[in-house]
């Protein structure tokens, strides 16, 4: 699973390594405070795990029309 996390792909899917652990510490908290998990089958996946696959599968993104965060798709200069 910490391989996972030194992938460049998740990476590139979110736009680099602030923004990974911005999406994965909001994503944490809200699944420990109630929120249900976006996939099946997470038994015996911890909650970091969960949210892992829940980004590789494009269940979760930041959304950059809702936040100061700029979209690494953009050109931005």
């Amino acid at each position: 699973m910490i391989e996972e996390l030194k992938s460049t792909d998740l990476l590139k899917k979110v736009g680099g390594r602030f923004k990974l652990t911005a999406l994965i510490q909001k994503r944490l908290q809200e699944i420990l405070t109630g929120s249900r998990p976006l996939i099946e089958n997470t038994e015996g996946m911890t909650t970091l795990e969960i949210v892992i696959a829940e980004i590789k599968q494009d269940k979760i993104a930041i959304d950059y029309d809702k936040s100061d965060i700029l979209d690494p798709a953009r050109d931005h200069k």
